[in-house]
């Protein structure tokens, strides 16, 4: 059984609130009575979570959870993979694409890219000219039947030009997609009926990454936040229902991939942008500046999200360029605490790290293993290939794992670029490992190996991993 937060809520305002007659008389009365205390007590268990068979659901309605961070709540988890692996409740075919999926209820939400025309060359110097049509695909995540789907005929012109990068977001009703080449769109969540569509380099003249755009869509009060790139409009805020502008603030070349987020420091609501050139917090309702301390990350690659833990906040891209920044207590303000350097810290490039308990896990670009970083000073305390890629030995460049982890138990859920899902402990002593099963077989090809790197998401007690071929659903429910 699994109950999600609006439905405990639903359930705690039951108990909770007095029958209309506190007074009953007679022996039916006394009954009705008896039989009320005793549903407020099974409501309560359940809402509780008490009963072992109770577990608490949590959407993945965006890019990394809920909350942007890596963290996943629900409750009623296997803790261990066993050597037989954890049962695949389906397998569903889909097209090309890096964009994890998102999940509401029982809905998923995915893009993918249907190549019609031109040859998929994965090289960094190259951008093939590719003809085709780019999804976005809502599925029932009981079995992956597709209940609508979304389509737009779409050019690509950019390098590894597999499919869409940014994961839906999805909240209140409405889900907001950008697409490879600068798509941007929201619809209808239930019907999938298109609210607007517009294109960023039509609309803006803005220059197209490289890697195409890939900053995952930030839904906040009723705007959409996304990068766009380019003079006075490195970010720009939609009106969620319209589509009309109603802010932009930075300058910057082009859009870079890093997604824009939300944090609450210093006494206000800041929002966090990392463009090519620096990393920023403004004012989201205005887009007023804050702060901005240069970051300028080679090749332009600002891609892993600067990440929120207390009073810190990490920011890390190639070539050893991490930042880690202290936020002031009482005003949006920063100031430095230590800068990369070789050897230290976490130098990422596709993925973002999680942080806990004073120490970041994640895959550093120079090394290709998972390592584990102190918050405080950046000291590296160990490494490991075996969650990316379990036979490697030695340095892989941009060796990938994506990181989750899950509150309820502690554990860690790792997903690697060859295809393997693992569960694992991760503390200052090292990784331990509870457990690893192969999933899916990495479709991409980067750096002459083949890999997956879209990052997977967590709900109803279930993972949902994809490669360029199929979504596969992983049962993690407890026996």
């Amino acid at each position: 059984m699994s109950l999600t937060f609006d439905r405990v809520a639903f359930l705690s305002r039951l108990i909770f609130t007095p029958p209309l007659c506190t007074s009953p008389i007679g022996p039916d009365a006394m009954m009705l009575d008896t039989a009320s205390k005793t549903i407020r007590s099974l409501l309560m268990l359940t809402a509780i979570g008490l009963s072992t068979n109770v577990a608490t659901a949590d959407d993945w309605p965006q890019w990394m959870g809920p909350t942007r961070d890596g963290n996943y709540n629900e409750t009623g988890l296997v803790e261990s993979i066993p050597t037989d692996g954890l049962p695949i409740k389906w397998r569903v075919p889909v097209d090309g694409g890096y964009a994890g999926p998102a999940v509401v209820g029982d809905r998923i939400y995915v893009m993918d890219y249907q190549r019609t025309k031109g040859t998929l060359v994965e090289d960094p110097g190259t951008k093939p000219k590719l003809e085709g049509i780019e999804r976005l695909r809502c599925l029932d995540a009981t079995n992956g039947d597709q209940i609508w789907k979304y389509e737009y005929p779409c050019s690509y012109r950019i390098s590894y030009p597999a499919g869409p990068r940014a994961t839906p977001t999805v909240v209140d009703g409405v889900v907001a997609i950008l697409g490879a080449q600068g798509d941007l769109a929201v619809l209808d969540a239930e019907s999938g009926n298109v609210k607007w569509h517009i294109n960023l380099p039509e609309q803006f003249n803005a220059p197209v990454p490289t890697w195409g755009f890939a900053a995952h869509p930030l839904v906040t009060d009723d705007m959409v936040v996304t990068m766009v790139g380019g003079t006075d409009q490195a970010v720009v805020a939609f009106d969620r229902n319209t589509g009309k502008v109603k802010w932009k603030s930075l300058s910057s070349t082009d859009a870079g991939y890093c997604p824009p987020s939300i944090i609450q420091a210093g006494g206000t609501t800041q929002l966090i942008a990392w463009h090519p050139h620096a990393i920023a917090s403004l004012n989201p309702k205005t887009g007023e500046t804050y702060w901005t301390v240069p970051l300028i990350p080679d090749y332009g690659m600002s891609i892993s999200q600067p990440q929120h833990s207390g009073e810190y906040l990490f920011a890390s891209g190639i070539k050893d360029k991490s930042l880690m920044l202290k936020l002031d207590a009482d005003k949006p303000a920063v100031t430095e605490v230590w800068a990369g350097a070789p050897k230290m810290s976490l130098s990422v490039s596709t993925m973002t790290p999680v942080i806990h308990d004073g120490l970041m896990f994640g895959t550093d670009e120079s090394l290709g293993a998972l390592v584990a970083a102190k918050v405080a000073d950046g000291e590296r305390v160990w490494q490991t290939y075996e969650p990316v890629r379990p036979e490697q030995k030695r340095k892989l460049p941009a060796g990938t794992v994506f990181v989750t982890r899950h509150t309820a138990s502690g554990h860690y859920f790792l997903f690697g670029e060859d295809g393997h899902f693992s569960i694992a402990d991760m503390d200052a002593d090292g990784y331990h490992s509870r457990g690893q099963m192969k999933v899916v077989e990495p479709t991409q090809t980067a750096f002459g190996r083949k890999v997956v790197w879209s990052h997977p998401a967590y709900a109803n007690q279930t993972a949902y991993v994809r490669n360029d071929k199929e979504l596969v659903a992983i049962d993690l429910a407890k026996p």
